[in-house]
């Protein structure tokens, strides 16, 4: 005699997952950022006060006009030493970075690390219709990755 289940049909469980994966939930949106008229020197010392490698840069309008970093501070430190002069009192638009690859808010924090695996770049500017909204770097990604159960990629 066969045995009876009393049990109804099962439904199927979809597991669903929920954890935010995308740039906008993993980036930095309090920024320390730099105008272009602003001196070299106070860019060096604001690196120092807020203990940050480099920031963007904004335009009168408030866009985004390039990224400042320590390795930019270094050149000019460099050809002041070159010249057997003081660093100079010059603006961040002469040293910048000025053609800033940027990502999108809604970019997946997995094509953000796709990204930073080609460009060899340590942080890279969010945008969000144009505007800066943000700043993703290289140590968010890990952080968000190390969120993620394995399972679940």
């Amino acid at each position: 005699m066969a045995i009876k289940s009393f049990q109804a049909p099962r439904q199927d469980l979809k597991k669903e997952y929920k954890a935010p994966m995308l740039v906008s939930d993993h980036m930095t949106s309090k920024l320390v950022t730099f105008k272009t008229d602003q001196s070299i020197l106070e860019v060096m010392e604001q690196f120092i006060k807020h203990r940050i490698s480099g920031g963007p840069v904004l335009d009168e309008k408030g866009m985004l006009a390039g990224i400042i970093s320590e390795a930019d501070c270094m050149k000019q430190i460099s050809e002041s030493r070159y010249f057997n002069m003081p660093i100079l009192d010059k603006s961040v638009a002469n040293f910048m970075t000025k053609n800033v690859e940027t990502i999108p808010h809604d970019m997946t924090i997995f094509d953000a690390a796709s990204r930073f695996h080609k460009n060899n770049r340590r942080r890279l500017p969010v945008l969000q219709n144009g505007r800066l909204v943000g700043q993703i770097s290289r140590k968010d990604i890990v952080v968000a990755a190390l969120k993620l159960n394995s399972q679940n990629w």
